[in-house]
């Protein structure tokens, strides 16, 4: 939702929160956008005010009902707390001179330290040699400049900027070579040390044990931390305990380049009629399209609801066997045995996003977030069909009404039913007559109808900068960055 000041009698909210919080309505401000609402009396005008106010019109019709059952009134703000107290004109002012006083101090100290600073710093350097002094005189420098600025500093000194953060800056080049530390162990007694470890009786223990069991035998060697060093410069100082080794999860890269090739699926919650209780919307997304090709609100969550609905909308869709990757996260629904034998039956290839890692599985999240944060989006839920009624009002309104950026405003019904071509050649008659109609108005030539990107990715992999990826051309990434040359256009309209 736009983030517009609310207003309170009149006057801009200045309260700064914490934390963030949602847009608030005063009763005052209701009130006064019904009465504007109802002088619009000529055609725009209403459309106008919602939009200049950052409202939809259901906000309008709920208003209206809250005035017409006398809620409007209830809400009106009371003031509550202690009255204010009177303040005393001379506490204002006497603010203000403890503020100029507390400047003007800042700046004696500033300045003595600019005079001082450079007087000690020549005082001290007596006849030493220009390079210790120049030496001295950048320490000082480095010294002063976190209380008095960078500029200051080398203003007072005499330092060009460059002279500073050159010095400052860490010198390049390869690392010099450790030295060999005098104490260290001779290369003969550091394969004592490892045959040692080596033996039966020392083979299974740790080094701490080894150390402890040669002190009762009257023995010293060397410390416990020269035989952790000894054990790695010969690469035996791995893990030996069964710990749990988790796999190594890799980022999935996943292609869609038409409609039912790619899908995405998951479940959000739906608050309920009470506190802890709530209502599971499973929905399955074609990510190449945006359309949602099945959903089901449910009691519960549960493999056996999920294999039902992925097992109908894929009877639904016609899917062939190798036609289809289904992509989720990993929820206990997602990574269920009755889930996976059904898409190992139906020839689904099925993947799954990192764990914690949300951004594997953007669409389904996007579309939720689409769900959640329209207007109409109740807070909580009567019962079930409550759910189910206002689920199939936005579906309905997101894959037939809800014209997408990322498809070149075209719906997702379009796109999934294969009426691209269709629906871009209208749009490019209607650009091309009013280029024809009025030329002046398009300085960069005729309008060009934007068209769905080709590739569409879960996570595109990285390429080096200025090569096409998998079959990808120069012109698929500029028309995707939304920049389309005269070239181009002048192609496209041929086309």
């Amino acid at each position: 939702m736009v983030n517009v000041m609310s207003l309170t009698a009149g006057r801009p909210e200045t309260e700064v929160t914490e934390k963030a919080k949602r847009r608030r309505y005063t009763a005052e401000f209701k009130a006064r956008m019904l009465r504007e609402a109802d002088a619009c009396t000529k055609a725009g005008e209403l459309g106008a005010l919602l939009r200049r106010e950052g409202l939809y019109s259901s906000h309008l019709t709920s208003w209206r009902a809250q005035a017409a059952g006398g809620e409007l009134a209830a809400l009106e703000p009371k003031k509550r707390g202690p009255k204010a107290k009177l303040t005393d004109p001379r506490d204002k002012q006497i603010a203000v001179l403890e503020r100029e006083v507390a400047r003007l101090g800042r700046r004696a100290e500033r300045a003595e330290a600019i005079i001082e600073g450079p007087k000690k710093s020549l005082a001290a350097s007596g006849n030493r040699p220009p390079e210790r002094h120049r030496g001295e005189l950048m320490d000082a420098a480095i010294t002063f400049a976190p209380r008095l600025g960078v500029l200051t500093t080398c203003a007072a000194f005499g330092i060009a900027l460059a002279t500073y953060y050159r010095h400052r800056a860490p010198v390049r080049g390869p690392r010099p070579r450790r030295p060999s530390p005098p104490r260290r162990l001779g290369d003969a007694e550091r394969k004592v040390v490892l045959d040692m470890l080596h033996e039966p009786r020392f083979v299974d223990l740790a080094p701490a044990e080894v150390f402890a069991c040669l002190l009762e035998d009257g023995r010293y060697l060397c410390s416990v931390r020269t035989m952790h060093r000894i054990l790695a410069e010969n690469a035996e100082l791995r893990e030996r305990r069964n710990q749990l080794r988790h796999p190594a999860y890799t980022k999935p890269e996943l292609l869609a380049t038409g409609p039912n090739q790619l899908w995405s699926w998951d479940i959000t919650k739906l608050h309920g009629p009470a506190k802890w209780t709530y209502f599971y919307l499973y929905v399955i997304l074609d990510v190449y399209s945006r359309y949602v090709v099945g959903w089901m609100v449910a009691h519960r969550e549960s493999a056996s609801l999920a294999k039902k609905l992925i097992a109908e909308t894929c009877e639904r869709e016609c899917i062939a066997a190798g036609q289809l990757t289904i992509h989720a996260d990993r929820g206990t629904s997602m990574t269920s045995k009755p889930v996976a034998f059904l898409l190992a039956d139906l020839g689904v290839t099925k993947t799954h996003s990192r764990p914690h890692v949300s951004d594997d599985n953007p669409f389904s999240e996007a579309q939720f977030k689409t769900l959640k944060y329209r207007p109409d989006f109740p807070a909580r839920f009567g019962e079930v069909e409550d759910a189910r009624g206002h689920c199939k009002d936005f579906f309905g309104w997101s894959n037939h009404e809800h014209h997408h950026s990322a498809l070149g405003m075209l719906t997702p019904a379009d796109v999934h039913h294969g009426r691209v071509e269709q629906r871009v050649a209208e749009r490019q008659a209607i650009y091309d007559a009013a280029f024809a109609a009025h030329r002046e108005r398009f300085p960069r030539g005729r309008s060009v109808a934007q068209r769905p990107a080709r590739e569409v990715w879960i996570n595109k992999p990285n390429a080096a900068p200025g090569a096409p990826v998998a079959g990808e051309t120069c012109n698929d990434r500029s028309r995707d960055a939304g920049g389309v040359t005269g070239a181009q256009q002048s192609a496209l309209v041929a086309h």
